[in-house]
């Protein structure tokens, strides 16, 4: 059997983000859609790429992550999946693929494995959704758990809201977070709660915590790809930080790609193919010819 060459990149497992968690390491998730957004997300050093049902808003032009569905969660994780080398891929479950039942849930992650190439999926919800994240587990499907706010829960919060702001929302979250943990996932986003409580889940949990508007004490943390690129033309939640303005560049070069072509700038000769001198003294006696032939 031949050696592995050194210098290529050792995968990211579910294994090997359980001992980030006992090692101290922190972990990086970023969001991706496609092939081009998974090659830079896992360029740039990405542990965790997360094909997002955020994909509704910020591909698709939903107002909200509802009109997702198996089949476009599916096409988008094997376009992911082509591209990731190193980082670990993960599934985030659309909405109704695994409310009704385990069976049907464990019938729908495992397209997301088998035909999305996927290692691992994500399940909304804290303690009601334990004994179906245990089922996914005995079925030899990672799972990274997701509690605080549930974006498919919108119209059950009013919308998208800070939750776990009193004390006893608080303990409810820190008892969402263990019945994940027990359940048996590697890992649980914490989306927009306190710092305090994300705080504190962090430091009881065996298991890493990857936050998104939960404050700087989670083991790792997340953004929406388009969010930190400024490819989003929507209003940013608090919690976002933008790394570059690109929707304005590529604008400002769609514009003037468009003002060369109507100037008749582009293409220049230099740009274009041409006939060898040969083939172009040929093509221009036939021309020749044809115009100077007797009807």
């Amino acid at each position: 059997m031949s050696k592995i060459s050194a210098a290529m990149p050792q995968a990211i497992t579910v294994p090997g983000l359980r001992e980030r968690k006992a090692q101290g390491q922190r972990v990086v998730m970023l969001t991706a859609y496609d092939h081009p957004s998974g090659r830079m997300a896992e360029d740039a050093g990405a542990d965790i790429l997360l094909v997002g049902d955020s994909l509704g808003m910020v591909v698709q032009g939903q107002p909200d992550t509802l009109a997702v569905t198996l089949d476009h969660m599916v096409y988008h994780c094997a376009m992911v999946s082509r591209a990731a080398k190193r980082s670990l891929v993960v599934a985030d479950m659309p909405f109704m693929t695994y409310h009704t039942g385990w069976e049907d849930a464990v019938r729908n992650c495992g397209r997301c494995l088998q035909e999305g190439g996927v290692q691992a999926v994500k399940i909304e919800g804290g303690a009601k959704r334990a004994a179906l994240i245990k089922a996914l587990v005995d079925s030899e499907i990672p799972v990274m758990g997701h509690i605080g706010l549930t974006p498919q829960s919108l119209h059950t919060f009013g919308g998208f809201k800070v939750q776990g702001k009193t004390a006893e929302a608080a303990q409810a979250l820190l008892d969402d977070a263990k019945a994940v943990e027990e359940a048996g996932a590697f890992a649980m986003v914490l989306e927009c709660i306190p710092s305090e409580v994300a705080k504190e889940i962090t430091a009881r949990s065996g298991i890493l915590t990857i936050g998104i508007g939960a404050g700087p004490h989670c083991d790792g943390q997340v953004l929406v790809f388009h969010d930190l690129l400024g490819l989003y033309d929507g209003p940013m939640p608090r919690f976002v930080r933008s790394y570059g303005d690109f929707g304005k560049q590529m604008r400002e070069a769609l514009g003037r790609f468009r003002e060369d072509v109507l100037s008749g700038r582009f293409p220049s000769e230099e740009e274009a193919f041409h006939l060898s001198p040969d083939q172009a003294r040929r093509f221009g006696a036939r021309d020749e010819d044809a115009g100077t032939s007797e009807p």
